[in-house]
């Protein structure tokens, strides 16, 4: 058996290298370890839904019934469906700061979960 050198490293493709792969592994997991906090995450912040409702605020998840005893009703909804039957809506909130500065809040919606928003 002979002991690894410089000169057998040089052979070894840099991704192929144990140290390198140890460390891509790590930011993978420490990658998916967030994605999943990040949709348990609003669940611990407000304990219930109606806790969020109560503040004004929305929450991933919500239902389009919650959203509207939250912000009330939107000024526009576009409706359009996926190829695969999906429905999906865009809600688009106008707020009103003075008589020429409007500010818009946009809310998307799947089937009747709210996935994802700007505003």
């Amino acid at each position: 058996m002979t002991t690894p050198n410089a000169l057998d490293l040089k052979d070894v493709p840099y991704l192929c290298r144990r140290s390198v792969r140890v460390v891509l592994y790590m930011l993978l997991g420490m990658i998916l370890l967030g994605m999943i906090t990040w949709r348990i995450l609003p669940y611990y912040k407000y304990s219930t839904l109606d806790e969020a409702i109560s503040q004004k605020r929305v929450v991933v998840g919500m239902s389009r019934e919650q959203v509207l005893k939250s912000w009330g009703s939107p000024y526009k909804i576009d409706v359009t469906y996926t190829d695969t039957g999906v429905r999906r809506e865009l809600w688009v909130f106008e707020d009103w700061i003075d008589s020429s500065t409007v500010k818009h809040r946009y809310l998307y919606f799947e089937e009747d979960a709210l996935v994802g928003g700007w505003y």
